[in-house]
């Protein structure tokens, strides 16, 4: 299965708007990859990827590019300690 890990992403460019959120939680499902994504009031998009390391840089792979009509101009990672997540949702916009 791989070791487990947990990432924080933040995704820029034009990828509000395009179904970047509820695409991202149907393919960490499809991937069992556990954790969150939310849009950010800059106009990003954030989420945490927790999982077996293979399944986790799989959804990595994917937040390089996202949903067919995202234009991904940046993706910053950043590593976080597991925290033992269940399932995969999409939270309201971040406040800050």
């Amino acid at each position: 299965m791989g070791e487990v890990i947990r990432r924080r992403v933040v995704v820029a460019g034009l990828v509000q708007g395009v179904y970047f959120r509820d695409t991202c939680r149907r393919a960490a499902l499809a991937w069992h990859v556990t954790g969150w994504v939310r849009n950010r009031r800059d106009g990003a998009v954030e989420a945490v990827f927790e999982g077996a390391d293979v399944d986790v840089e799989r959804m990595l792979r994917w937040a390089r590019h996202g949903p067919e009509d995202a234009v991904v101009k940046s993706v910053a990672v950043h590593e976080e300690e597991p925290e033992g997540l269940t399932g995969f949702m999409v939270l309201p916009t971040a406040q800050s």
